[in-house]
């Protein structure tokens, strides 16, 4: 494909061809910086999104933020230019695969660049409103400019990113792929289907108590030096090694984006379905197969096709609680263990008021007031015994004690009389970070 024809600067009217360059090199300039860059690239994302909630998705959205990122700072790049320099970043292509892999059709792809163009003359014409310059027609001429590179720019990225949708559908999405990942988000979405004729799609039998998880990246998959194809059988092999660890069936597993996969485990015996939805079990399984860059959120076991499509949704809602927590070294976690945490926090500010309200005195940030915190929430989960929190916290059963007088005396209140609350406060602050505190 040959570069389109560069823009005449001849054709542009007054003011003077320096005097644009001079205005676009400094919004440039500004614009290139990482918070600024941050803020561009979650406006553009968020109007696509709003208009295309199929791409609502985290690792849909996670992709589509690289891409869109990735593309920001080659077009910035070539704004003050008088040629157009076409080449597009492997991020973009890696979106293009994640939209064929998900069994989205090609006019989705297409729809993204034309309402990001959209959103993209609306940002720079507000960005254009707040600079404005002395120079009469400095404006028109630099929404001129940048309407003539957006648009060649979004014609050479739709054919050439038409090209990868089409090869990696041929590639991945055969009919039976398809089919597949068709039954999958019908099962998710709560349609009404034939669990027999599902199952014989999926190769995977629904008709039994299944474990959900979705397994993921830390580091972006779709980078440069990491082809997706290798991405994508890292995943696969940790999450064989989870099936294995569990001790259940084999895995059925989805991608889902470029960094991350949904997987299923069947689970035949009834006793050990109990014993994997004890909160930490499935932690404690699986934890030594799971180290950087790859972290795994699991959902509580689940019978059928409800407890198919319900594990899956707890996984997602673990994973949230996770990606939540920045600080938060766990590589597994399961759904059970953060159930609490994660209803309570679905509204942020309400679960802050809880934290202060409920700990008091406790709610403080230095190391001393944690000690506390932490031999309370022990003590709260060792159904208030002094020699169990001991035994778990490497202390002496006295120590243990004489913590739990002092907290006393800080929080003013007989622990008994208020020990439920308070557990979910502690929960919170455990599960989320001393964040919460503030």
């Amino acid at each position: 494909m040959t570069d389109p024809p560069a823009p005449s600067t001849e054709s542009w009217p007054s003011p003077d061809v320096d005097q644009v360059r001079a205005w676009l090199a400094d919004y440039v300039s500004d614009a290139m910086r990482v918070q600024t860059l941050e803020r561009i690239v979650t406006r553009l994302d968020d109007v696509v999104v709003a208009r295309i909630p199929e791409l609502a998705d985290r690792d849909m959205r996670r992709d589509l933020a690289a891409s869109t990122r990735a593309q920001v700072r080659i077009v910035l790049s070539r704004l003050a230019s008088d040629t157009f320099e076409f080449s597009l970043p492997q991020e973009a292509h890696v979106f293009a695969r994640s939209v064929a892999q998900r069994g989205f059709e090609l006019r989705l792809l297409l729809r993204v660049y034309h309402v990001g163009m959209e959103a993209v003359l609306a940002y720079m014409t507000e960005v254009i409103e707040q600079r404005r310059s002395s120079t009469p027609g400095l404006e028109r001429v630099v929404l001129l400019r940048l309407f003539e590179l957006t648009t060649k720019w979004v014609s050479a990225s739709v054919e050439l990113l038409t090209d990868t949708y089409m090869q990696e559908r041929e590639h991945t999405l055969r009919a039976a792929l398809n089919r597949r990942t068709e039954t999958v988000r019908a099962l998710l979405a709560g349609d009404e289907v034939d669990a027999g004729q599902a199952s014989t799609r999926l190769g995977y039998r629904l008709r039994q108590q299944h474990v959900a998880f979705v397994l993921w990246t830390d580091e972006l998959g779709a980078a440069p030096h990491r082809p997706n194809a290798e991405a994508t059988g890292s995943l696969e092999r940790v999450a064989v090694e989870l099936s294995s660890a569990l001790g259940s069936g084999p895995v059925f597993i989805v991608p889902s984006g470029a960094s991350a996969l949904w997987a299923w485990v069947g689970v035949e015996d009834a006793e050990h379905g109990i014993e994997l939805g004890v909160p930490g079990q499935v932690e404690r399984r699986t934890a030594a197969y799971v180290e950087a860059p790859f972290r795994v959120a699991f959902g509580a076991p689940g019978e059928g096709v409800s407890g198919f499509r319900q594990s899956h949704r707890e996984a997602v809602a673990a994973r949230q609680v996770v990606e939540r927590s920045p600080g938060n070294s766990r590589r597994a976690v399961g759904y059970p263990t953060v159930e609490i945490p994660y209803l309570v926090g679905v509204d942020d500010e309400a679960m802050r008021g809880l934290v202060r309200r409920e700990l008091g005195a406790l709610a403080g940030r230095d190391a001393n007031t944690a000690r506390l915190r932490e031999t309370l929430r022990v003590y709260l989960r060792s159904r208030h015994s002094p020699e169990a929190a001991a035994k778990e916290l490497g202390v002496h059963k006295n120590t243990v004690r004489y913590r739990m007088q002092r907290i006393e005396q800080l929080m003013g209140f007989p622990i008994e009389t208020r020990s439920m609350p308070v557990q979910v406060a502690l929960d919170c602050v455990a599960v989320y970070g001393a964040d919460i505190l503030s």
